[in-house]
C-alpha cells in the first residue's frame, strides 16, 4: 500500500526505498514494519536515472543520482533534504579530462567508500571509467590508473554500452578493491588504483571464439559481505559463479536454477552465505522464465538455490529486472526490494518469504536502492 508522502519527509529510523526509472527518481519510505509506504516523486521528470544511492555516513542524510537529460546531459545530483531540494541540471560534476578524446554518456553506479573515509565517494560511468570523490560528492576526478589502462582500446561495448557499473571494495583493506565492466570483465586493484588487472579465470564469454580470455567477458553484476569480503558472487551473460580469493579463479554454482542468465544479484544485509538473484530466460529474450516472476535465493554460498514466490505473479508475468534492480535494507529481518522493466515496485519484510507490491504503474525501473535513515 502506497500513499503520497507529507511534508515532514522520512524520520529517523525509516526505511527508504529509491527507484530511479526511464522517467525520474521516486522515493519511498515506511517505517520499521514496512507494512505502509509513502511515495515522493518523481524527481527530475523525463530523465532517465540509472544509478542512485544514499549516504548517511558523518551524519548526512544525503541522496545522490545520476540522471540523464536530453538537454543537460548526464550529471550527479545531489540532495540533503530527502528531496526537496536538488543541486541543479547544468552542475557537470563528473567530467573527463581534456584530450582524453572521451565524453560522459551515463552514470551507471554510485557508491559511498569505507566507513573510515566518509568523504570518499565512486561512481562508475560510460565510458567505462572510474571517478572518485573526496568531498561527498560534489566534485570527481577520474582513477587514472584505470583510464590509462593498456586494454582500454580492445574493449568493447555490450549491449548497454561499455559501462562500468558495479564498484566492490575491500572494507579490510584500502589499497583493495574491483570493479565490472560490461564487456570487458571483472578487473581488480591491490595498489590504490594505480593498477588494475583482470580476474577473470573460469569466467565463460560464450560469445567469443576464445570462451575463456583474460578479459572481455560480459559481467552482469558483482556482489560480497563486508565480514567476508574475499567471497564474491557474480552473474555473468550466461554463467552464475562464486570466487573465494578475491577473483583469482572462479567456480560455476548454478545449481538449480532455471536459467544461469540474469542481471540482478544483491547480498543479505547480515549472512555472507544468503545471496539473492532474478533468472532471465535467455539474452534474446529477456524475460522471467516460463512467465513466473521469481526471486531465487541461496543460503549455502550457491550450493542450492530455492525459488521465492509469495505475493508474486506466477503466470503471464512477462517482466525484466535489471542488474541493480533488487536491493535490501539493514534490518533484521531484512526488507528485500526489487523493480522490473514493467514499472512493478515489490517488497519483502521478511527477507523474501512473502512479496507486497509496492506500486504497479511505474515507468521502467532501472535501479532500486534500500537504506535506514540514522
Amino acid at each position: 500500500m502506497t500513499s503520497p508522502s507529507s511534508s515532514s519527509g522520512p524520520a529517523a529510523g525509516d526505511v527508504l526505498v529509491l527507484v530511479g526509472t526511464m522517467k525520474g527518481a521516486f522515493i519511498f519510505s515506511s517505517d520499521r514494519a514496512r507494512r505502509k509506504w509513502k511515495v515522493d516523486g518523481p524527481h527530475f521528470p523525463g530523465e532517465a536515472v540509472y544509478s542512485i544511492a544514499y549516504d548517511s555516513r558523518a551524519g548526512r542524510t544525503r541522496t545522490l543520482v545520476g540522471s540523464h537529460s536530453n538537454h543537460w546531459g548526464s550529471t550527479i545530483r545531489v540532495s540533503d533534504d530527502f528531496g526537496r531540494t536538488w543541486t541543479g541540471p547544468e552542475r557537470q560534476a563528473v567530467r573527463f579530462p581534456e584530450g582524453s578524446g572521451l565524453s560522459l554518456a551515463q552514470v551507471w553506479q554510485i557508491t559511498p567508500g569505507r566507513a573510515d573515509e566518509p568523504d570518499v565517494v565512486w561512481c562508475g560511468v560510460e565510458p567505462a571509467a572510474l571517478f572518485e570523490s573526496r568531498d561527498a560528492g560534489e566534485s570527481w576526478e577520474p582513477v587514472k590508473g584505470l583510464l590509462e589502462h593498456e586494454h582500454r582500446s580492445k574493449w568493447m561495448p555490450g549491449g548497454g554500452g561499455l559501462c562500468l557499473h558495479t564498484i566492490v571494495s575491500d572494507p579490510k583493506n584500502k589499497q583493495r578493491m574491483a570493479i565490472a565492466i560490461s564487456t570487458a570483465g571483472f578487473y581488480r586493484t591491490d595498489d590504490g588504483g594505480k593498477s588494475w588487472h583482470p580476474r577473470n579465470n573460469g569466467v565463460r564469454a560464450v560469445f567469443l571464439p576464445n570462451k575463456y580470455p583474460e578479459f572481455g567477458q560480459c559481467v552482469h553484476k558483482v556482489v560480497n559481505h563486508p565480514s567476508r569480503p574475499e567471497r564474491l558472487f557474480l552473474q555473468n551473460h550466461w554463467g552464475l559463479y562464486r570466487s573465494d580469493d578475491w577473483g583469482e579463479s572462479w567456480q560455476d554454482i548454478a545449481n538449480g536454477v532455471p536459467s544461469d542468465f540474469g542481471f540482478a544479484m544483491q547480498m543479505h544485509p547480515h549472512d555472507p552465505d544468503t545471496v539473492y538473484i532474478v533468472p532471465i530466460q535467455s539474452d534474446e529474450f529477456r524475460v522471467v522464465p516460463e512467465g513466473k516472476l521469481r526471486v531465487y535465493r541461496t543460503r549455502d554460498a550457491g550450493k542450492s538455490w530455492a525459488p521465492l514466490t509469495a505475493g508474486l505473479p506466477q503466470n503471464q508475468a512477462f517482466e525484466n529486472v535489471l542488474r541493480d534492480g533488487l536491493a535490501a535494507d539493514s534490518l533484521d529481518p531484512a526488507g528485500v526490494y526489487f523493480g522490473t522493466r514493467g514499472g512493478k515496485l515489490f517488497g519483502s519484510a521478511n527477507e523474501g518469504e512473502s512479496w507486497q507490491e509496492l506500486a504497479d504503474a511505474l515507468p521502467p525501473i532501472c535501479c532500486v536502492k534500500a537504506a535506514v535513515v540514522s
